[in-house]
């Protein structure tokens, strides 16, 4: 996978090189806006990774331009903005993720896999509903009618692995693999952390998470 970093924070940036590059991912980076525009009409990465606050254009106008000219590739958004707000704002840009800052590498890792396979899947419909609740597939982003519905990122690899098979059960292994990607050294009973949380989250939705013993996990409508 070729990814194209843009950060203008050069202990950052290296860091994020060294880091990707030793994961396998070819990595292009810049650290303004200006260049972060060339650098992707003139080499086409599988994945963006943009920080907004940048010299020159910041990560949001560039996004903007990006869009506006044609540029589809997906977008993960890294930044120490992680409001609401500043969320949707991006989302509404273009961004097709959102990851705010101090992060975890292999979550980082594991989402740009996860964007650049959303993009080579054929035919993937573009949105999935189950009660009141919708999920934008190109951005990853939940709806509640119109509502955003704030989601740390593990409750929403979580949701997206259920709503993805709506009224089948998901296996509690593999939902541990795509909630702690990598993550050895985290106990297994912590999916069970995440699924509670989760769950209050769903109680207005008209959605159910429900737990089947020996199965594993399952969404389906309240």
């Amino acid at each position: 996978m070729n990814v194209l970093l843009v950060e203008d924070d050069p202990t950052m940036r290296s860091t994020l090189e060294r880091a990707l590059g030793r994961r396998g991912l070819r990595v292009d980076s810049c650290e303004d806006g200006l260049a972060a525009l060339r650098a992707w009409q003139e080499r086409a990465p599988d994945v963006v990774v943009l920080d907004l606050t940048l010299p020159g254009l910041d990560g949001l106008q560039v996004l903007e331009r990006a869009r506006r000219d044609g540029l589809d590739t997906p977008v993960l958004i890294l930044t120490a903005r992680g409001t609401v707000g500043d969320r949707v704002i991006g989302l509404n840009a273009g961004a097709d993720d959102y990851l705010p800052k101090p992060f975890d590498l292999d979550e980082l890792v594991a989402r740009l896999h996860a964007l650049a396979r959303r993009r080579a899947e054929p035919g993937a419909a573009a949105t999935q509903r189950l009660g009141a609740l919708r999920c934008e597939r190109e951005s990853g982003a939940f709806y509640v009618r119109d509502e955003v519905l704030e989601l740390t990122p593990r409750e929403s690899a979580l949701l997206q692995a259920l709503i993805a098979r709506p009224g089948h059960a998901v296996s509690k292994e593999k939902l541990f693999e795509l909630v702690f990607p990598g993550e050895d050294d985290v106990q297994y009973e912590a999916i069970e952390v995440v699924v509670y949380r989760l769950r209050k989250k769903l109680a207005h939705t008209g959605t159910v998470l429900m737990t089947l013993r020996g199965l594993g996990y399952l969404l389906k409508a309240a």
